[in-house]
């Protein structure tokens, strides 16, 4: 099936959303996920489901077809295949993956994809910590993890994942040390919205927003609490 970039964004757009929120996806989500008018979205909408990739109810949200989810998760599949290559292989920054692999990604090939994951010793996540779907284009298990907001003062745990795509506040987390991998101890929690965290890799105290804070994942180690000399 020949479908438009387009079309592909879009199905990648609610496969992603629907991950997030494990229900039906409303058209006013999509529509600030992808930066466009909720009359486009629900035009989109329509020729998704005349292409039976899309089921569509007005006011009850969008899922996808079989069809629609395997498309997506190909998209899927190529764009963090892609991220991948270009930090590990290409010396790209975490900050700078996202959109090359947006221009990227509709326009390679299944061999060229299976040859990358092939060189790249087929990795599970992409460098933000997102599943990389398997060749079988099989649902993926996303990683939940628990955002970091919500761990208490003194804990210390493992960065699992990073949703934020914004380039500043991946600078900001990555020079800090906070990225997919990395401990943290938690040190403060105010009451004004912010989160103060010490990671292991150096010795700055590091404060978040709540919402900077919601898009990072994290799950508890067994490591007690050290703080850094």
């Amino acid at each position: 099936m020949m479908l438009s970039a387009v079309m592909e964004d879009y199905l990648k757009a609610i496969y992603v959303l629907h991950a997030e929120a494990d229900e039906n996806v409303k058209t006013s989500d999509i529509a600030t996920q992808l930066d466009v008018k909720p009359p486009t979205v629900t035009s989109m909408l329509k020729k998704l489901a005349e292409k039976n990739l899309a089921n569509h109810e007005p006011y009850q949200g969008v899922e996808l077809t079989p069809t629609g989810e395997s498309v997506a998760l190909e998209v899927i599949r190529h764009h963090r295949l892609l991220e991948a290559y270009l930090t590990e292989e290409l010396g790209y920054d975490w900050t700078e993956v996202h959109d090359e692999a947006d221009r990227l990604e509709h326009h390679v090939s299944e061999t060229f994809i299976d040859r990358l994951a092939t060189r790249l010793d087929e990795p599970q996540v992409d460098p933000h910590g997102d599943p990389i779907p398997s060749a079988d284009l099989d649902p993926v298990e996303d990683p939940s993890g628990t955002a970091l907001i919500n761990f208490s003062v003194d804990e210390t745990v493992i960065i699992q994942r990073v949703r934020n795509q914004d380039p500043e506040i991946l600078r900001y987390l990555g020079a800090h040390g906070i990225k997919p991998g990395t401990r943290v101890t938690i040190e403060e929690v105010t009451p004004i919205g912010m989160i103060s965290v010490q990671p292991h890799s150096c010795e700055t105290t590091v404060s978040l927003p709540t919402g900077v804070a919601r898009s990072i994942r994290a799950h508890q180690t067994d490591e007690v609490s050290t703080p850094v000399p």
